[in-house]
């Protein structure tokens, strides 16, 4: 499905919009194991994913974006409440700016620390700032504060399709699913 029908995404949405929240919980949960684990040849081969998946997460939201800049989403139903219509919208540049900001702000930590990121282990990305530990220790927090908001965030977007799904029993997820099945209100 190239183009988005009245009532579904297009196929390129769907894909990335999965293969993002997969590797998005592959990174959380990396990142999440590495904060309390002992320094270790483990910890920095872990260490070495977890950036490689931030990096991968940054080149696709790009992508991402630019996909949904050019091809607009399907509208809500018109049983959709307005204020939940504004809530969705609000949600959805959160994610996406949390989807920038989260590798961003790794990125800026790493650069801080003086350590180098370098891509799947063969392309060396340059440093964004010098290193510093003061600024290394604010920029940890705050990618710490980022993956924080976007765990609320996405339990929200989550919470949010599965009401749909399995209260108002409308097709708001199964515009997103990469099998469609339409459901009747019974």
């Amino acid at each position: 499905m190239a183009q988005a029908t009245a009532t579904r995404y297009a196929g390129m949405a769907i894909g990335l919009h999965w293969l993002m929240a997969a590797l998005i919980v592959v990174a959380f949960s990396l990142g999440w194991t590495l904060a309390d684990m002992e320094f270790s040849p483990q910890k920095l081969r872990w260490l070495s994913w977890h950036k490689w998946l931030g990096m991968t997460l940054l080149g696709l939201a790009a992508l991402r974006l630019g996909w949904r800049l050019t091809h607009p989403a399907p509208p809500l139903p018109a049983t959709v409440p307005v204020w939940q219509q504004w809530a969705a919208h609000a949600v959805h540049l959160l994610l996406y700016g949390l989807m920038f900001a989260i590798p961003l702000s790794g990125w800026l930590f790493s650069s801080a620390k003086g350590i180098p990121v370098v891509y799947l282990g063969v392309l060396p990305l340059p440093d964004l700032i010098s290193a510093n530990e003061t600024v290394a220790g604010g920029l940890r927090t705050l990618h710490a504060v980022l993956n924080y908001t976007l765990l609320a965030a996405v339990g929200a977007h989550v919470g949010a399709a599965l009401k749909h799904h399995f209260i108002e029993r409308d097709d708001v997820l199964a515009r997103m699913l990469p099998v469609a099945r339409r459901r009747g209100k019974s």
